[in-house]
């Protein structure tokens, strides 16, 4: 019988049929758990905040990809037109 790392819960499962990289669920709180080996049979949590971090991570770069005009033309970063007029000012 394996037991939830999270909530000890008992997870009725055949150990003997059970793979490397199978994903249980605790039928008591519901947790995600990969199982991690096989003999002994170990399962870890898998985190919500891991998911969580890849989506940041996505959209920090989506927002780092350049835009381009509908003709294909690169569009410069105003941060950049502004470093540029005040290049301009001190000359």
């Amino acid at each position: 019988m394996l037991r939830c790392p999270e909530c000890s819960a008992e997870i009725d499962v055949d150990e003997d049929e059970v793979e490397e990289g199978e994903i249980l669920s605790c039928p008591e709180c519901e947790c995600e758990l990969e199982v991690s080996q096989t003999h002994p049979v170990a399962l870890n949590p898998i985190s919500d905040d891991v998911e969580e971090e890849d989506e940041e991570d996505e959209e920090d770069a989506d927002e780092d990809e350049d835009e381009f005009d509908e003709n294909g033309d690169l569009l410069e970063d105003d941060d950049e037109d502004e470093a540029d007029d005040d290049e301009e000012e001190d000359e």
